[in-house]
């Protein structure tokens, strides 16, 4: 659903509007290992970060509108890869978030057509994207879009792993959790 749709290159007059969006898909991923340990003040270094990201010269936020109300949000950054790989540059699409009420209405794919035409003006010939590997719906939605995997991001806690060696290292054995 299209109907009163638009999408556009985000202004510094839109930054209220990025915040709440960009808030709301943390939000979203509370639970999430990257994203669950907001800082206490990630409002303002959220106006401060996505202040910088609108002004930009190599990246872009677009935002996209239903009657006059931003509904979506997608960044894109040109990248560069390594020296020693083609292509030379990229864009990295990030942040993007759509409010719930308007998922499946054609917001992300408007968010998108935009995305590769500003890739078009800058001859770039390649997009990627991260994704939560815990969001079923996340997983589809890109795939639907022509994104397949291609990589895994891993994490793991260094304190558990300075334990251990320390552990070893006395000759003890740390406990772990849960064990008796």
């Amino acid at each position: 659903m299209t109907r009163d749709l638009s999408v556009r290159p985000a202004t510094l007059g839109d930054l209220d509007a990025i915040v709440e969006l960009r808030l709301a898909l943390l939000q979203e991923y509370a639970n999430h290992p990257f994203y669950a340990k907001l800082r206490p003040d990630v409002r303002l270094r959220a106006y401060e970060l996505y202040r910088a990201q609108v002004t930009s010269s190599y990246e872009t936020i677009f935002i996209a509108l239903r009657s006059k109300h931003v509904v979506g949000v997608l960044r894109c950054v040109e990248t560069a890869t390594s020296p020693v790989l083609l292509p030379e540059r990229y864009c990295y699409v990030s942040s993007v978030y759509v409010a719930s009420d308007e998922r499946r209405k054609g917001v992300l794919h408007a968010l998108m057509a935009a995305a590769e035409h500003w890739c078009d003006e800058r001859g770039l010939t390649e997009m990627r994207l991260h994704n939560s590997s815990r969001s079923r719906e996340a997983r589809a939605a890109w795939s639907s879009l022509g994104f397949e995997v291609v990589e895994e991001v891993r994490r793991r806690d260094v304190h558990r792993q300075v334990e251990r060696v320390a552990a070893r290292a006395s000759g003890t054995t740390p406990s772990i959790h849960g064990a008796p």
